[in-house]
């Protein structure tokens, strides 16, 4: 996690970027970047807004880009699986293979709770 870069502060938007595109019924959203205490709600609301999105029946976080995942961004992949869930929808997470964001939900346990996978690939054909 990075606040200041070079001594000055750095601009939470730069710290994280999110995108999303279709795949079939699945919205996958890509995040880039670090999630942490100031730039977790940026993801938190790019997944409210695709689990929302009423054409979707699935949606697949790709966080193979991830630098780091703090508790922020953990609190915002168990509400987006939950949130999930109430609208009957799939929320899967990416995380890439041998990657340290896994290793934070493994830590947790949450590798056990949430549905979590090792490439897009498998998230994007899990059942």
């Amino acid at each position: 996690m990075s606040s200041q870069e070079n001594g000055q502060p750095v601009d939470p938007g730069q710290l994280l970027t999110v995108t999303d595109r279709r795949v079939d019924d699945a919205l996958v959203i890509a995040a880039t970047g670090e999630v942490d205490i100031a730039t977790g709600p940026k993801l938190q609301a790019a997944l409210t807004s695709g689990i929302h999105t009423a054409d979707v029946a699935r949606v697949v976080l790709d966080l193979s880009a991830v630098t780091f995942l703090g508790s922020r961004g953990l609190v915002a992949l168990v509400d987006a699986a939950a949130d999930a869930g109430r609208l009957g929808k799939r929320f899967r997470i990416a995380v890439g293979n041998q990657h340290p964001v896994y290793r934070v939900l493994e830590v947790t346990g949450l590798d056990k709770e949430l549905a979590v996978y090792k490439t897009l690939e498998e998230a994007l054909n899990a059942e």
